[in-house]
């Protein structure tokens, strides 16, 4: 590989943005490839799928077969509640290869007792967010019912164009979320990008369950071009 491609590639993984390495077979050309410039790329539709799934790999037929070095940050989990979902979420979120976070700036909720393998940070999102650096790659699930804990973070993430942003509560609930979210600054635009009610509209009923549902929907926004906007009315 060439020195600047080199660069300017852990450049990119440095600062936890996606790049992949087109290497031409026929002629050993390289370019290096972000989300930005793939879709003027002559491999447009096959870039846009190495960056969804994440995989190596070759494409394309005769002088345009190439090999997809995909640099892709790992998807993590930024959880706004130490509830009972998020107990049940951290070891599902570890075994599907998603670090977790947890912030609540609730104490009595958030103690290593409760979350023994699970990074915990006691501040309120707007004070801990800076710090954990949400992005693209980052999922952000609201779960604790309180505007005042949950809006702040959805702003957040749906500004820094996290992948997922998803958010519990009924409805009607959501109905008047979208007012505040409204009064904060956020278009009509932004905010049809939350997942409310949050899961897969699998019928879930238990922490359990729940948490089964939203990981299903994280790892669905993360691997699928379209999600199928079904979901259930209400969680917890």
């Amino acid at each position: 590989m060439r020195l600047d491609l080199l660069s300017k590639l852990m450049a990119e993984r440095a600062a936890r943005r996606a790049a992949i390495l087109v290497t031409e077979l026929e002629t050993g050309a390289q370019r290096l490839v972000t989300p930005e410039d793939a879709t003027a790329d002559p491999l447009a539709a096959d870039l846009r799928k190495a960056f969804r799934t994440g995989k190596s790999g070759a494409v394309g037929e005769g002088p345009s077969r190439a090999f997809l070095t995909v640099e892709v940050p790992p998807p993590r989990l930024v959880v706004i509640g130490a509830v009972h979902i998020s107990q049940a979420l951290a070891p599902l979120a570890r075994v599907a290869g998603y670090d977790m976070v947890i912030i609540d700036p609730r104490t009595a909720f958030a103690t290593p007792e409760r979350f023994p393998d699970v990074p915990l940070i006691a501040q309120w999102p707007d004070q801990a967010l800076p710090e954990v650096g949400v992005d693209p790659f980052t999922a952000l699930i609201a779960l604790t019912h309180d505007p005042k804990i949950d809006e702040p973070a959805l702003e957040a993430g749906l500004r820094a164009g996290c992948f997922y942003v998803g958010a519990l509560g009924s409805r009607r609930t959501h109905a008047k979320r979208l007012e505040r979210l409204a009064a904060r600054g956020l278009s009509a635009d932004d905010t049809a990008r939350i997942h409310a009610p949050i899961g897969l509209d699998i019928g879930a009923v238990s922490p359990g369950e729940i948490a089964v549902a939203v990981l299903g929907e994280v790892i669905a926004a993360l691997r699928k071009e379209k999600v199928a906007a079904a979901r259930p009315e209400a969680a917890e």
